[in-house]
């Protein structure tokens, strides 16, 4: 039974499941670069330079990569962490503490994201990385 306890595959698996599906989000802003314009009228609502809004391309292109590679994966942990507490904060603040039709909280998926990416942030690599911690 020493195969089900290997940490440094758990955390293979964590690294590329939240950084694949939050590569995802970011393959589509390239696709669509005019989606930008809406999290920089955002930001410019709340008295932040709208430029701050190409850092949505480091949390959600460049932080998943750095996870999925394996190099210096606790800042790319860090930085999707960010990523998603601005998503909240600009997008889902009036959803925070509503359920969904079958029950569940409305914010399930970006609290995954959210709390994989601290997990990334605070496990680290593992050995199974192109430069493990």
């Amino acid at each position: 039974m020493r195969f089900l306890h290997n940490d440094d595959l758990g955390k293979l698996l964590l690294r590329l499941c939240v950084g694949a599906l939050i590569l995802l989000h970011g393959i589509s802003k390239l696709m669509d670069p005019t989606s930008l314009n809406g999290i920089a009228q955002q930001l410019s609502g709340m008295g932040l330079p709208s430029f701050v809004a190409y850092g949505v391309l480091i949390g959600e292109i460049v932080a998943p990569l750095m996870a999925i590679v394996g190099w210096q994966v606790r800042i790319g942990g860090l930085l999707m962490a960010v990523n998603m507490v601005v998503a909240l904060i600009l997008v889902h603040t009036s959803q925070l503490w509503t359920l969904n039709s079958q029950g569940g909280w409305t914010l399930e998926l970006q609290g995954m994201f959210l709390f994989g990416a601290l997990a990334i942030m605070f496990l680290g690599s593992g050995r199974m990385a192109a430069r493990p911690d």
